[in-house]
């Protein structure tokens, strides 16, 4: 296989994955583009490889720029804009999990404390209701915790570890 078609495999498949992570498919096929080039892309380079328009590319940089897994970069006598993405794994799995932390699992939480803070009538299906709400925002919450733990302490040996068999 050749460079170039490997390189475009990575990416198509790594558009694919993200989809299923809950990013769409151009972000992640950007974010895959940046992660294994060798140094900073600019936007029109960008657009000319995935063939996606100005606007869709932007769009997509500044969402991964606000997860802070993509730089912006600039070069001496150069007005295009230039990106880099985060190259250390392990910081890109803590800045990831930060994230969806933020996106996914707080809001989460709100609403299960809400719910199972419903004043129960006394019927069986309303305390089970309750009952299964309230264990459901306990584990997550307990989940989000642990997960709050590990990103806070990466530079520790264990939670490297972690980190590491999570991926």
């Amino acid at each position: 296989m050749e460079f170039k078609e490997a390189k475009n495999k990575f990416v198509q498949t790594w558009g694919a994955l993200g989809s299923q992570w809950g990013i769409n498919k151009t972000m992640a096929q950007i974010h895959a583009l940046l992660m294994v080039s060798h140094e900073a892309v600019s936007m029109e380079d960008i657009m000319e490889e995935l063939q996606i328009s100005r606007g869709n590319a932007s769009m997509n940089l500044r969402a991964l720029m606000d997860w802070g897994i993509v730089y912006k970069e600039y070069k001496a006598g150069e007005r295009r804009e230039f990106f880099t993405a985060e190259k250390d794994l392990d910081e890109l799995a803590v800045k990831i999990s930060r994230e969806r932390s933020k996106r996914e699992i707080k809001p989460a939480l709100k609403v299960l404390k809400e719910v199972s803070a419903l004043e129960s009538d006394g019927t069986a299906a309303e305390k089970h209701f309750v009952d299964q709400t309230s264990k459901l925002y306990d584990f997550v919450l307990k989940a989000d915790n642990m997960l709050d733990k590990i990103t806070e302490y990466k530079d520790n040996w264990l939670a490297k570890l972690v980190v590491k068999i999570m991926k």
